[in-house]
């Protein structure tokens, strides 16, 4: 009885997962294209400019997301005034995996710059977030010629104590982690993401819509869940050796971070990255989060401005930027 009941139960969570993997599902946008980049195919939502006001921009998005993360955050403010290429990480959203050199941000990279050339596009400002700052630095170092500014938000470029949460331990290794992904994380996953994503916003409000017009959902994929765990798990040892070498970085560079960020230290990260960066710019704005991606969208457009050589007064609007996120707070 009880070994039945073990299996009819096993059974109940098979049919339930997958049944959840399909609620995850959501149809490809009609603007999204997937390019072979050398054996595998990258994911990307290319939007060009009839005049464009700025050179061509980049967006890398950060862990457990895809480029409907950024998307969703500067689309209505850049579409028009610049060609902008919205890329799925290797792994993420749509884009295959690739080789195994694509779970390290040098891969990444790479693939990356592979998807920018087969679309025509010479130099462009790189703009990342989170996770995403590791691969646009491994691009800065491994592509230089290919950037003409570097706009990171709220990196995670260095070394950190304390290691990786548990439930990248037990998605990351081979057989049980690929049974615990698509047995166990899409309904847990599901159950909750309405308080996980508040939680990255934390302490501001997280925008109305997010998870939808994000496809936040994404990420519960057992697929996608594995690949990110993988990612994760590499970036640790993979800052140790890399991280030395970012004084290398010669474009011009804005960094945005908030001083409240529980997901990323602005301290071990974006005042380090500061620092060793000659003539980088560093804007630490108070009661922000981890979200400066859409917290401080304004921010970063005006950074993106800077770097592309437009005169932009960045230190009044974080002022002001602090002034609204404080009200904000207090509600």
């Amino acid at each position: 009885m009880i070994k039945a009941s073990a299996k009819l139960l096993a059974l109940l969570s098979v049919v339930f997962s997958i049944a959840v993997s399909q609620v995850l599902a959501v149809a490809p946008s009609a603007d999204e294209e997937r390019i072979d980049v050398g054996g595998y195919r990258m994911n990307s939502l290319y939007l060009r400019a009839k005049k464009p006001q700025l050179p061509p921009i980049v967006f890398i998005h950060g862990a457990s997301a895809n480029l409907y993360d950024p998307v969703f955050s500067f689309r209505e403010k850049l579409e028009g005034r610049a060609d902008l290429l919205f890329v799925d990480r290797p792994g993420h959203g749509r884009s295959d995996r690739g080789g195994p050199e694509n779970a390290f941000p040098d891969g990444q990279a790479d693939a990356i710059a592979a998807l920018i050339k087969k679309r025509g596009i010479g130099k462009a400002v790189i703009v990342s977030h989170s996770f995403g700052g590791a691969v646009a630095a491994a691009f800065a170092l491994r592509h230089p010629d290919m950037v003409l500014g570097l706009v990171f938000l709220s990196p995670a470029v260095y070394p950190w104590p304390g290691g990786i949460a548990w439930y990248y331990d037990a998605a990351k290794v081979p057989v049980s982690g690929a049974l615990f992904s698509a047995l166990v994380v899409p309904p847990v996953g599901l159950a909750m993401i309405n308080g996980a994503t508040r939680s990255v916003f934390a302490p501001n409000p997280r925008p109305p819509g997010y998870i939808t017009k994000a496809r936040a959902l994404q990420a519960l994929g057992p697929k996608a869940f594995r690949d990110n765990a993988i990612d994760v798990a590499n970036l640790l040892e993979w800052t140790k050796t890399n991280s030395p070498q970012y004084g290398r970085i010669a474009a011009p560079t804005v960094i945005i971070t908030g001083d409240t960020d529980s997901v990323v230290s602005p301290d071990i990260h974006s005042r380090h990255l500061a620092r060793v960066i000659k003539g980088a710019r560093l804007l630490v704005i108070h009661n922000m989060g981890h979200k400066s991606d859409y917290v401080a969208r304004d921010l970063a457009v005006a950074a993106i401005e800077t770097v592309a050589g437009k005169p932009r007064d960045l230190r009044k609007m974080a002022a002001a930027l602090e002034t609204s996120v404080a009200g904000d707070h207090e509600k």
